[in-house]
């Protein structure tokens, strides 16, 4: 369904392959298995660059590894996502380490679904967004304090920017870092299981 209703584009001179638009929707999918919910639906175009690629200033959120003009992947407002595919295929090929950019963009398109980019995405019940608010707030502060003072944390450090980028970096560590999630962040843990309805904990052997 995703590779149907999604247009895909190479830029840069990339040449798509069904191994490009697989990877991508496989992952971006995996954010979707147990969720009652529609395929992303302000998406229209994943656009896919061979590597980093620079840009000027968007309105998007975006994973860069320098600069802000030099990205691997971006999450539009207005329905489209942009990845640098050797990083999407690296993210594919090492699925513990952490860094997954297909997974981080996509993240932000279900935090965007309402229309804003809080760091907060549509939890269904009512009920659900005060016990979201607590955990995330405090854990996003715990990371914005381990960060300042050069500590180490098992989210990146990227997710200290703001809180749909922790929103974001969150996402990619509980499916490729589910066991140390778990143990350092048990309530953030927790929070994320209930939203995606799967346990990443349960895949790994």
């Amino acid at each position: 369904m995703f590779i149907a209703e999604k247009s895909f584009e190479g830029c840069g001179g990339l040449v798509l392959t069904d191994e490009i638009r697989v990877t991508i929707a496989a992952q971006a999918c995996m954010l979707l298995l147990n969720r009652k919910s529609d395929c992303y639906p302000k998406l229209y175009s994943v656009l896919v660059y061979p590597g980093a690629y620079v840009v000027g200033a968007r309105n998007s959120f975006d994973f860069h590894p320098t600069g802000s003009s030099v990205r691997l992947g971006e999450s539009w407002h207005h329905g489209a996502v942009v990845l640098a595919w050797d990083s999407v295929k690296r993210g594919a090929i090492n699925f513990r380490d952490g860094h997954n950019v297909a997974m981080h963009e996509f993240a932000h398109q279900l935090d965007q679904e309402d229309g804003r980019s809080d760091g907060a995405p549509i939890l269904g019940m009512r009920s659900a967004y005060s016990a979201w608010s607590q955990v995330f707030s405090k854990e996003y502060e715990l990371l914005q304090q381990k960060t300042k003072n050069g500590q180490k944390s098992v989210m990146d450090e990227y997710g200290a920017t703001n809180p749909a980028e922790f929103f974001a970096v969150a996402t990619e560590t509980f499916f490729e870092k589910p066991v140390q999630l778990q143990k350092k962040h048990p309530e953030l843990y927790h929070e994320l299981q209930g939203f995606y309805k799967v346990a990443p904990i349960e895949w790994v052997n």
